[in-house]
Formats: C-alpha cells, structure tokens, sequence
C-alpha cells in the first residue's frame, strides 16, 4: 500500500510537466523528506557546455516541492537560494536529496543537496522556504 507521502508525489507528477520533462525518478519519499534522481541531457546545457543554473535550480526545486508538500498541505515557494559549488556535465546522474528543517504551521523551510551519483560529492545546495496553506493536496 502507498504512503501518503507516495500518493502526493504521484499526485503532484502527474501535471508537474517540468519534472517530467527533466526526467526525474523518485528514489524515496517520506513526510518532509524526498530523494529524486535526474541524468544532465545535451538540452540542459549552457553555452560552456556545463548543466545551465536554471536547471540546477529547478532541479533542488522539484525535490523541495515534492518534500514540502508530503506533509499533505498545499506548500507554494516563498523563497529559494542556490550555491553552485561544482559544475555537472552531461550524461551525469544527480541526485537531489531534500530534507525539512524547521516545520511550523505556516512556513517550512528545507535544505536541498544535489550530488552526484558517482562520486557522491555535493555540486549544488538549496534552500527554501515554503508557505503552507491550509489546503489539502489530496482533495
């Protein structure tokens, strides 16, 4: 039987028509907490022929959407920054392994690292912070 957390997820990914188009597979789901995977595509890349910061981005993005809605309650992005430590090129794995930090009534915030799968160093770190409304996700 699917975890609530599973449910969401399918939920969210059935119109998230950006995380489908990433190509992300889900690794493990649980109430504040989400590890996705993606592999760097010749269409994610910059003009250095490096993954584009937006894809980073919207990568940390995706695991942080998915994690901070678990919880059951609709959660939108109020806030978001990156650092970009490394840079991913293409053909590589990445995951991004998103984790809640501090949870209240309104607000959550969530750290996000997205490494890579081989050598498991961290490329980028995320961190955000939702508003929770008080909408359910599976109404």
């Amino acid at each position: 039987m699917k975890s609530k957390a599973q449910k969401i997820f399918d939920k969210m990914m059935e119109k998230d028509f950006c995380s489908q188009w990433l190509g992300i597979e889900l690794i493990e789901i649980a109430e504040g907490y989400c590890k996705i995977k993606m592999i760097v595509r010749k269409e994610m890349l910059n003009g250095h022929g490096i993954m584009h910061g937006g894809i980073a981005f919207t990568f940390a993005d995706s695991a942080f959407a998915f994690a901070s809605n678990s919880y059951g309650r609709v959660a939108v992005s109020i806030n978001g920054n990156m650092d970009y430590a490394k840079s991913a090129m293409e053909g590589q794995c990445l995951i991004a392994e998103a984790k809640a930090l501090n949870v209240s009534y309104k607000t959550a915030t969530f750290d996000v690292n997205i490494i890579d799968q081989m050598s498991n160093e961290v490329f980028y770190r995320f961190r955000g912070t939702v508003y929770r409304s008080s909408k359910e996700v599976l109404e």
